[in-house]
C-alpha cells in the first residue's frame, strides 16, 4: 500500500464528509492505493456516525471511537499502531490542512528521501493569541532540539513508515514527534510550506491551557530524549556541584573562624551567619539531587526498554 492517512477527529461533523471525498479524489487522480484510518478522539456530536457512513462500502476508509476525549498525541498513536501505508501522513479534520499536499509530501519522502517530512504553515489563519505562542514555542523548540523546522505543531506532516512503529507518542507530545524520531534515529527530518485554510465549519480547540502545556512537554522531550537512559548523568552532576558548591561556602566558615582563634580574637559563632544556613541547604538538596538520579538509575535497570535499540540494516 502506497499511503495511509491518519486523521484525529474531534466534534468534526461537518468537515469529515468533505474531507473524505477530498483525500479519495486526489489519490484516485494520483494512482495511489490508500487507507484513512479516522480517531473520533470522543467526539459528543455525530462525527461517528458520519465516519460510518463514510466506512459503508468504502473498504479503503477505517475509523476507531475512543470512549472519551484522551487527545490528540492518543489518538496519533492508535493510527500508527494500524497504519500499513509505505507513506504515512497526518492531518487535522477541521479542513484547515488541504489534501492537495499530499502528492508533493510523497515525493518527498520517496524520491528525496527524508523520513520525516513537517508542514510549514507560512500563511496563517487561526487566532492572533495562537500565532503569537506557536512563535515562542517553535523558537524554544528549535534551540533545544537543534531541528530547524518553523511550525513544529503543524498537524500535516509526512513519515516513513519505519518512524511511526518506532516512536511513542502520549501526552502532550504530538508537538514534537520530529525530537522524537530524532532521537531514534531518523535524522532526516525536512519541511515544506503548505496552504493553511479558513476554518469552514465549527469553532478552535485551542485554549489559553495549552500555552503551559506546550513548555511542559518541552522540558519533558527534552529530558527523555537526552537523559532517559541515563538519570544519573543530570541530576548526579547537578547534585555533586551543589554538593561541593555547599561544602565549600561551610569550609571557608570553618577556616575564618580557626582564624579568629589563631589570632586571640573573639570568634563569631558559624550559627550565626546566615551563609552557614545556606551552606547546609545547598549540600542537602545537592544530596536529594544526587539520590534521585541513583533511583532513577536503579529504576532505569529494571525497565524492559533498557535495552532496546533501533536497527536500521542487518545482514543475516
Amino acid at each position: 500500500m502506497d499511503l495511509t492517512v491518519v486523521v484525529p477527529v474531534f466534534n468534526e461533523e461537518d468537515s469529515v464528509p468533505e474531507l473524505t471525498k477530498w483525500i479519495e479524489r486526489v489519490c484516485n487522480s494520483g494512482g495511489l492505493s490508500y487507507e484513512i484510518i479516522f480517531v473520533d478522539d470522543g467526539s459528543s456530536d455525530s462525527s461517528w456516525e458520519k465516519i460510518c457512513g463514510m466506512a459503508e462500502g468504502n473498504p479503503a476508509v477505517r475509523g476507531f471511537r475512543f470512549r472519551r476525549n484522551y487527545g490528540k498525541a492518543a489518538a496519533l498513536h492508535t493510527g500508527f499502531g494500524e497504519a500499513a501505508g509505505d507513506v504515512v501522513i497526518t492531518m487535522d479534520s477541521d479542513l484547515q490542512d488541504s489534501p492537495d499536499e499530499i502528492p508533493g509530501l510523497i515525493k518527498m519522502i520517496r524520491d528525496d528521501g527524508y523520513d520525516i517530512v513537517s508542514g510549514w504553515k507560512k500563511k496563517r489563519y487561526d487566532p492572533f493569541i495562537k500565532r503569537i505562542t506557536s512563535r515562542f514555542y517553535n523558537r524554544t523548540a528549535r534551540w533545544s532540539s537543534g531541528i530547524i523546522l518553523h511550525d513544529f505543531n503543524c498537524g500535516l506532516k509526512a513519515y516513513r513508515l519505519e518512524v511511526v512503529k518506532s516512536i511513542e507518542v502520549y501526552g502532550e507530545m504530538h508537538r514534537y514527534i520530529p525530537m522524537l524520531a530524532k532521537e531514534a534515529g531518523f535524522n532526516k527530518i525536512g519541511e515544506k510550506v503548505v496552504e493553511h485554510r479558513a476554518r469552514k465549519y465549527g469553532v478552535t480547540k485551542y485554549g489559553l491551557d495549552r500555552f503551559v502545556k506546550g513548555y511542559l512537554d518541552l522540558l519533558t522531550v527534552g529530558f527523555i530524549t537526552r537523559f532517559s537512559k541515563s538519570p544519573m548523568h543530570l541530576f548526579g552532576s547537578l547534585g555533586t556541584l551543589m554538593f561541593i558548591m555547599g561544602f565549600l561556602m561551610a569550609g571557608y566558615l570553618g577556616i575564618n573562624k580557626l582564624v579568629f582563634i589563631h589570632n586571640n580574637l573573639r570568634a563569631p559563632l558559624i550559627t550565626d551567619s546566615p551563609y552557614f544556613f545556606i551552606a547546609l541547604t545547598v549540600m542537602i538538596i545537592g544530596s536529594f539531587l544526587f539520590l534521585t538520579g541513583f533511583l532513577g538509575e536503579l529504576l532505569n535497570r529494571s525497565s524492559s526498554e533498557r535495552n532496546s535499540y533501533l536497527i536500521r540494516e542487518k545482514i543475516n
